[in-house]
């Protein structure tokens, strides 16, 4: 079978991930397992991969392309945030290393059907989990003016965010708008002719901020961050890639606070607050892919690789 998913800076990936080819991993976005199986190809039979995905479409594919890896794999269904919950069932307390892709895969993009690109005619959806009640129907035809302001604002970084709502407005009196084409059309019909064909799609910052509405992405992202420090052993490392600005300044930032000492004031005789740095990042600055890669993958041009490990007990 063929699998249309590239998987993003997978050398690296797997460079900074797998200290030790005998510990446990976990892939929390496994996607249609391009990571997963390069990750797992670095193991010894030892070695033990778990890997996450909220949607049974991604589960589906995994199970089939990691079949080759044996019992050494362990594929689930679960949101990336819950990875703890995971790991407790199968009586995993810590692990070696964890890995978050938090871009979209080709996969969901071309064959979902379920609305998240722009350039297909398909029902506004954009569920990574189908048990999700929330849609981007609901949110597009639903939500008042103000709201979807503030999703497109917060979510997208859209400037043009009030003009966009405005004209969602306008059009859902008239009918429901329930296609992610006709969505896309609204939005390019609202952006000046000469910016309407550019290489960017007018309507890329709106999609964005609609999925990561509807899927809570940036509240799991948080969440995740809270829990996963307790979840590494000593030497363990966290690789995440983030694809745009929102999800990577808030991994930047939590890594940054895992690595910071004392923040006492220079004149205070004694720490008062106790803080230690147990995590120090692997590499200050994020790693981008190079042109190589770029030329055969045009979708890694936004892709940024954090990483760190922890050093305290």
């Amino acid at each position: 079978m063929e699998y249309p998913h590239k998987p993003v800076l997978v050398e690296q990936v797997v460079k900074h991930l797998v200290t030790t080819p005998d510990g446990t991993y976990v892939d929390g976005t496994a996607g249609s397992g391009g990571h997963s199986l390069a990750i797992g190809t670095a193991l010894t039979d030892k070695g033990r991969l778990i890997c996450l995905d909220r949607d049974p479409d991604a589960v589906r594919l995994s199970r089939q392309r990691l079949a080759i890896l044996g019992k050494r794999v362990v594929v689930a269904q679960a949101n990336f945030s819950e990875f703890d919950k995971v790991l407790e069932e199968l009586g995993i307390t810590r692990v070696e290393g964890v890995l978050l892709d938090l871009g979209m895969s080709s996969y969901q993009l071309e064959k979902s059907g379920r609305g998240f690109s722009f350039g297909r005619e398909e029902p506004l959806d954009m569920r990574m989990d189908p048990e999700n009640p929330v849609t981007a129907r609901h949110l597009v035809n639903d939500l008042s003016g103000r709201e979807l302001e503030s999703i497109l604002r917060d979510y997208g970084e859209e400037r043009r965010a009030k003009s966009i709502s405005k004209a969602i407005i306008k059009t859902r009196k008239r009918e429901p708008i329930e296609t992610s084409q006709r969505l896309a059309e609204l939005i390019r019909e609202v952006y000046p002719p000469a910016l309407r064909f550019k290489a960017r799609h007018p309507a890329t910052r709106t999609f964005q901020a609609l999925r990561i509405a509807v899927n809570t992405e940036l509240e799991n992202l948080e969440t995740f961050l809270q829990k996963i420090p307790a979840m590494l052993i000593k030497g363990g490392r966290l690789v995440v890639l983030s694809y745009h600005s929102l999800e990577d300044r808030r991994v930047k930032q939590a890594m940054v606070n895992w690595e910071q000492r004392c923040t006492c004031p220079p004149d205070f005789p004694d720490c008062a607050c106790g803080k230690v740095s147990f995590f120090r990042r692997v590499f200050k600055k994020g790693l981008k892919a190079g042109q190589e890669e770029l030329e055969e993958n045009p979708r890694a041009r936004s892709a940024i690789l954090r990483a760190a490990e922890r050093i305290q007990p």
